[in-house]
């Protein structure tokens, strides 16, 4: 029977306000409580993280509990355990002596054990004459009963994180196979809706995922994923035929602008705000604007949808924020938004900000006032004006007022040119 403890450490190792507040939380077990010692090691195990214990030290708590005869932990009977460097070495798999040392004191630090040490340090035991155990000196588990429903609702609090997470992974994989398979079938059906865009956008949700994600990473690239679903279902519920085709013919002439940013090569005429290419045919586009089918899948333009992804290339090569592209397909419609950034990239060595300029046209299409047939025809005059022997062109004068049909081919002033830059683009699959 155990009469009483020492509450000092023996030697040099000092006395602290966390040994005695540990003293006094293991003095607090219920009379007559038992737990059993494998079901708190357990609970332990799953609770490590929690507690900063690693397998080294739950190692030697296990040898520990080893050397306690019963199964069940109960404040009636006595929870020192005395055993050896020697006899704990062998049953924590043979760990060296220094190690075994410095994995005692972090279970002590933690509160899992305490020292019950003899006036002389070692560890022993006094029996009666009936060889009953009177006083023991060694580690008293009097902690592992005091705080058993502490670690069990520690282990049940990590149980339940861990199966939230593998349920968020769950929706994520269900999310990102839906998107998947929604943007395969409308590449394979030629459906309208922003297919493209969605695509990257997943590719760069998914990226910044950690390789370990915490919950609120998984719940936040969940969150984005969904919204890109929910948007894209829309897209496909609300498409309209393709072969719809309407148009009044390219309009004629060049087109004077007068913008705020710097240095404009194109412009728009004032039309009717239109969520198709107004009168403007694929072909025509190719014509106009050649260098966008290089960026196209497999470096081809057949399709509007072809253009539409080779547009999304194009963006990320000249830096133009996705939320500017998206708002310019929003207010424009994403036929006339590629077709602008074909016209854009085919005047990009005299454009400053591509960015700012696609802004300025999404500005004027929810103004109602942008086409972009004066754009095309624009080109389609150089283009044709170029073949001719002796034809020249006059660069405009000032900043702020330039002809879009202008066709020289020198810097204009105040104009930077800006090469694309293809390595700092990431291709969208397609």
């Amino acid at each position: 029977m155990q009469h009483g403890y020492t509450t000092t450490p023996f030697g040099r190792r000092p006395m602290t306000i966390a040994l005695v507040k540990g003293e006094a939380a293991a003095a607090q077990a219920k009379p007559g409580k038992a737990v059993n010692k494998w079901k708190i090691f357990r609970d332990l195990c799953t609770a490590r993280t929690r507690l900063g214990l690693q397998d080294r030290a739950l190692a030697v708590l296990n040898a520990l509990l080893s050397f306690y005869p019963q199964d069940e932990l109960s404040a009636g009977r006595g929870l020192v355990v005395f055993p050896s460097n020697a006899q704990l070495s062998l049953r924590a798999h043979g760990i060296s002596e220094t190690t075994l040392r410095r994995h005692l004191a972090v279970l002590v630090e933690a509160g899992l054990v305490l020292r019950r040490d003899s006036p002389n340090g070692k560890r022993y035991a006094h029996r009666n004459s009936g060889g009953a155990i009177e006083t023991a000196f060694g580690f008293s588990l009097a902690p592992l009963l005091a705080r058993s429903e502490e670690f069990a609702g520690l282990a049940r609090a990590v149980l339940e994180e861990a199966q939230r997470i593998r349920r968020l992974k769950e929706s994520l994989t269900l999310c990102r196979r839906d998107l998947r398979k929604l943007i395969a079938l409308a590449r394979a059906g030629q459906l309208e809706g922003n297919w493209v865009v969605a695509e990257a956008e997943c590719d760069a949700a998914l990226a910044v995922l950690p390789r370990k994600p915490a919950r609120m990473d998984l719940e936040r690239t969940l969150a984005r994923l969904d919204a890109l679903r929910t948007n894209f279902l829309k897209q496909l519920e609300m498409k309209e035929d393709l072969d719809v085709s309407t148009g009044n013919g390219l309009q004629n002439g060049c087109h004077i602008q007068n913008s705020e940013s710097e240095s404009r090569v194109e412009s728009e005429a004032v039309a009717q705000p239109a969520t198709r290419p107004a009168g403007a045919l694929l072909s025509d586009v190719l014509k106009a604007c050649p260098t966008i089918v290089d960026y196209g899948p497999h470096g081809r333009v057949n399709s509007w949808h072809d253009l539409q992804a080779a547009a999304i290339v194009v963006r990320c090569m000249l830096r133009i924020d996705a939320a500017v592209y998206a708002e310019a397909g929003a207010t424009m419609g994403r036929e006339n938004a590629a077709i602008a950034m074909a016209c854009i990239l085919e005047r990009t060595e005299r454009i400053r900000s591509p960015g700012g300029y696609l802004r300025s046209l999404s500005g004027r299409a929810g103004r109602g006032r942008f086409s972009p047939a004066p754009m095309l025809m624009a080109l389609l005059r150089e283009k044709a004006g170029e073949g001719k022997p002796g034809h020249a062109s006059t660069p405009p004068t000032t900043m702020r007022e330039t002809k879009f049909c202008s066709s020289s081919g020198s810097k204009w002033p105040g104009e930077s040119s800006m090469k694309p830059i293809a390595s700092d683009c990431v291709q969208a699959r397609l």
